[in-house]
């Protein structure tokens, strides 16, 4: 009779055990999740940083290539 009335003692335990460990797999997924969702913001950022020197750089090269044409007209005249 001892094993009947723990039955529901120990039910009522190993429901608390499956919701503490459901718990913990969420938080981990939630965790994983939040670091995945910031490390994929900063990858964002370092693209967006290079493609804006990519096109000062070209820009800044086709202003040198201009001001060289222009000089070359002004010295042809």
């Amino acid at each position: 009779m001892t094993n009947n009335n723990n039955n529901p003692q120990n039910q009522q335990n190993q429901q608390n055990q499956q919701n503490q460990q459901r718990g913990i797999v969420n938080n981990v997924k939630q965790t994983a999740g939040a670091a995945f969702h910031a490390t994929h913001k900063a990858l964002e950022t370092t693209e967006n940083v290079a493609m804006s020197a990519v096109d000062q750089t070209s820009k800044a090269v086709k202003n040198m290539g201009n001001r060289n044409n222009n000089n070359n007209n002004n010295n042809q005249q």
